[in-house]
């Protein structure tokens, strides 16, 4: 059915409004965002097309410019729309996070680092720096590639803890298998880490692993 013979309250815009956009689909959704569709299909019709195509929202997301723009009708302007509204969602998401106590909205912080981190392709390894009042002051992926005790080096996050004037640190990875269970070599990155920063009256807090659909911590599993 095209969109102009759709009833009223179907057209994803006049729906949010109505309604509010928890009532949307996926792909109502996408369409506000993509605003126009392409030769043959209408927006709905290609949202559609692209969640099926790519298999969910997530995937659409974290596709590459090369392999979005391969699809017919899609090209760098609807490639842009897409990733500048997933900027502003990060963004958004890192704004409430530096507003508040970390430690007390630790489904925000989870949140947070999940979109940061899961669909990157190679592990990188982020710290959140922290005031003496556990709000979020600065952040920054320290290293990236294959992250094991050879790899993180404690004085250069010591220098950073510093750089920011911290009083406390969150760590957190990622584990681009998915799998976010932490490895022995992942205790010992945080013993060490622990231990420098330890050094210049630094607190770790906590350190997060991010898989897909998963985040570990080891605060809650005692650990720290």
């Amino acid at each position: 059915m095209k969109r102009k013979f759709l009833p009223h309250d179907s057209m994803p815009r006049e729906k949010l409004l109505a309604r509010g956009p928890q009532a949307l689909s996926d792909a109502e959704l996408l369409a506000i965002l993509l605003r126009t569709g392409t030769q043959g299909m209408n927006v709905i019709e290609l949202a559609d097309f692209l969640i099926d195509e790519f298999g969910s929202l997530r995937g659409l997301f974290s596709s590459s410019k090369d392999h979005f723009c391969q699809h017919k009708g899609l090209g760098e302007a609807k490639y842009v729309q897409l990733q500048a509204s997933l900027e502003i969602t990060q963004r958004y998401l890192a704004e409430i996070l530096k507003r508040g106590d970390a430690l007390t909205s630790p489904q925000q912080t989870q949140l947070y680092l999940s979109s940061v981190l899961r669909d990157r392709q190679r592990e990188a390894f982020y710290i959140l720096f922290l005031d003496n009042q556990n709000r979020v002051i600065g952040d920054e992926i320290l290293f990236e590639g294959t992250i094991d005790a050879a790899s993180v080096y404690p004085r250069e996050v010591v220098k950073r803890a510093l750089h920011h004037n911290a009083a406390a640190v969150i760590l957190a990875h990622n584990h681009p298998s998915g799998v976010a269970e932490p490895s022995q070599s992942d205790r010992r990155i945080t013993r060490r880490l622990a231990d420098a920063l330890a050094l210049v009256d630094i607190r770790v807090l906590d350190h997060f692993v991010v898989g897909d659909g998963e985040i570990v911590s080891f605060a809650e599993r005692g650990w720290m």
